[in-house]
């Protein structure tokens, strides 16, 4: 063509631009798949990168330790990039070593902050009075991995108890207070039932360890309260996740078979083997096929229940319906505490009270992701007397 053909189909395309250096973390590309004690690693990137090591550091990166997994077979292939150069890719699968504890969660690590408390009795004898100071909590998922995990959510319950039994005293300047009653409102458990076992993965203890972190915890209740009045009650709750079988991930055994009551009922019986020290504790549970548990607090009958019966805000309604059977023991119900919700509420209809505290897990990791929020967690305390509820706070 003619220079000034040349000249007039001319355009202004743009200078080439060299091929970058490749830059391990931006080219890399990784891709993970977990599905119990297995994985699937794939990593693709330059011809010259470490394989095994990415897989390694993409483990790593979910929160798995590499030295607890070991690579059971590959398949590695090759491409040619965009940029000229060789790619490589690789899928690894590994297996979870045998010898490998999920989590590597040390029970008796996690049972020390229990074992070591002392109980502090009375040289003048049990204090009395007309009273009763409540204390409810629920809902620890013991096992559960979200937030600070077990080892976290048990400190945090221990804590508040003690920070309980202190501002028992402080409390005492204003009413005699005769009588102290700890509500388990359920959920105290993981548990492997609850959304089908869908969270099984996420869940680093045992069900013989959350349970046994549970009894634990409500002996330390027990012993921490029996020195404070002259009369301690404790009484428990089923929970969906406390539910001890379900069949096809829906059907139930009888309503009341729950690890949540039944840690309980083993407290009890430990109880009492000394009467002498722990004869004024009472502990209560569910009837059978019942879900709900009610007690006399200083002329306030005060109801228990976990709160999965009925939807969010609608614990009036669920109440009156329960209220309309006679026979109910909610007919004569002062008070209700629930769990479930995992916040705070406290809500008054007329001379009646719902006491809901929040959590003791620091957070649902799944409602973060699809909310926002995380947790607040801790217990609620409350003086009453003759259906009466003049103090509620929340201990965290």
């Amino acid at each position: 063509m003619s220079d000034l053909l040349d000249e007039l189909l001319s355009k202004p395309v743009g200078p080439s631009i060299p091929a970058r250096q490749t830059d391990p973390d931006r080219d890399f590309t990784r891709q993970i798949e977990v599905n119990g004690d297995a994985a699937e690693v794939t990593v693709r990137g330059p011809a010259e990168m470490d394989p095994q090591g990415s897989a390694a550091a993409c483990l790593k990166a979910q929160g798995l330790d590499p030295a607890e997994w070991e690579v059971k077979g590959f398949r590695s292939s090759e491409w040619t990039m965009p940029n000229g150069s060789t790619g490589l890719s690789t899928r690894f699968s590994f297996t979870r070593n045998a010898n490998a504890q999920r989590g590597a969660l040390d029970i008796s690590e996690l049972l020390q902050a229990v074992e070591t408390y002392e109980p502090r009795w009375p040289a003048g004898g049990l204090p009395q009075g007309d009273h009763t100071f409540v204390v409810a909590l629920g809902d620890m998922q013991f096992g559960k991995l979200d937030g600070d995990g077990p080892a976290g959510t048990l400190q945090r319950t221990i804590d508040c108890l003690n920070q309980a039994a202190d501002l028992l005293e402080v409390y005492r300047r204003r009413f005699p207070i005769g009588h102290v009653h700890l509500g388990w409102l359920g959920d105290h458990v993981e548990g492997f039932q609850s959304q089908g076992g869908a969270n099984a993965w996420r869940t680093q203890l045992t069900l013989t360890e959350q349970v046994r972190l549970t009894r634990r915890v409500m002996l330390h209740a027990a012993m921490t309260m029996a020195p404070l009045a002259e009369r301690v009650t404790m009484a428990a709750v089923p929970g969906n996740h406390g539910e001890a079988v379900r069949f096809a991930g829906r059907g139930v055994t009888r309503y009341d078979d729950s690890h949540d009551t039944e840690a309980l009922i083993s407290v009890r019986d430990a109880l009492e083997l000394n009467p002498e020290l722990y004869g004024h504790v009472e502990c209560f549970v569910p009837d059978t096929d019942e879900l709900t548990v009610v007690v006399n607090c200083s002329g306030s009958v005060v109801a228990h229940a976990h709160g999965h019966q009925w939807r969010p805000g609608k614990h009036w309604e669920w109440w009156r319906a329960q209220a309309f059977n006679k026979q109910s023991a909610m007919h004569q119900a002062d008070i209700l505490l629930a769990g479930h919700l995992h916040h705070e509420f406290v809500d008054t209809d007329g001379p009646r009270t719902f006491l809901q505290p929040p959590a003791m897990e620091s957070e649902s990791t799944w409602w973060r992701h699809a909310k926002g929020t995380t947790g607040a967690p801790g217990l609620i305390v409350a003086v009453t007397r003759d259906g009466q509820v003049p103090v509620k706070e929340v201990v965290r």
